[in-house]
């Protein structure tokens, strides 16, 4: 079912500006644009990991920011997952326990419905060192989702992942938004994405919108 996502930001990073005013409805929410187009800072605002300047995040019926009503809510309690371009698992810990990190008792999707959804059971007692390019980038979603998140934040999916790899990771993605019903944000250079799993596409250039509509239509 698609959410209402306000992104009404203005932030300031040194000389850049993002400057980005939009009401969407989506189910899925492609963000591209070439590199330092604002794209990282967009979700890093979303996921209270950068304060802007001014404006409003909100999502569904929760506001996360809003400088007019001095809320910031701190990145724990915005109910987000996120999934950055490096997957920052922690090699000293088992998949089980990267998964279950931060994860209170009780709370969030129970354990064996993630694993089998992205189909990582085997692979609970092995290493983060032993897992491949396309295992350690579903087990870093698999910690995103634990926490039952309102909104999946998802920074190039793909990157650095063969071609072969990505196409794997496709359907996982799909599970998902489908299974799930979580609402994603996906960065993405990937045009195979934004057409296969996006229904609606956020084109930035230097910080500013330039493209907003259904995929097919911008160029990424």
């Amino acid at each position: 079912m698609p959410i209402a996502i306000t992104l009404d930001v203005t932030l300031r990073q040194g000389s850049f500006v993002l400057d980005v005013h939009e009401h969407l409805e989506t189910d899925v929410l492609a963000l591209v644009g070439h590199s330092g187009a604002g794209k990282t800072s967009v979700i890093e605002a979303i996921a209270g990991l950068r304060t802007p300047d001014a404006g409003e995040i909100r999502v569904g019926d929760r506001v996360l920011f809003s400088s007019a009503r001095a809320i910031d809510l701190r990145a724990r309690e915005r109910r987000i997952g996120y999934v950055p371009q490096d997957a920052l698992l922690f090699p000293h810990l088992d998949v089980r326990h990267n998964i279950l990190y931060g994860v209170r008792k009780g709370e969030g999707l129970a354990l064996d419905r993630v694993l089998a959804m992205l189909e990582i059971g085997a692979l609970v007692d092995r290493r983060i060192d032993r897992l491949s390019g396309g295992e350690r980038q579903r087990v870093a979603i698999a910690r995103a989702l634990m926490a039952s998140p309102s909104l999946l934040l998802l920074d190039e999916p793909f990157a650095g992942l063969d071609p072969s790899l990505r196409e794997r990771i496709l359907p996982y993605l799909r599970r998902v938004r489908d299974d799930l019903g979580i609402p994603m944000i996906c960065v993405s250079h990937e045009p195979a994405l934004v057409e296969a799993l996006a229904d609606h596409v956020l084109a930035l250039d230097r910080g500013r919108a330039v493209f907003s509509g259904p995929p097919g239509r911008a160029s990424v």
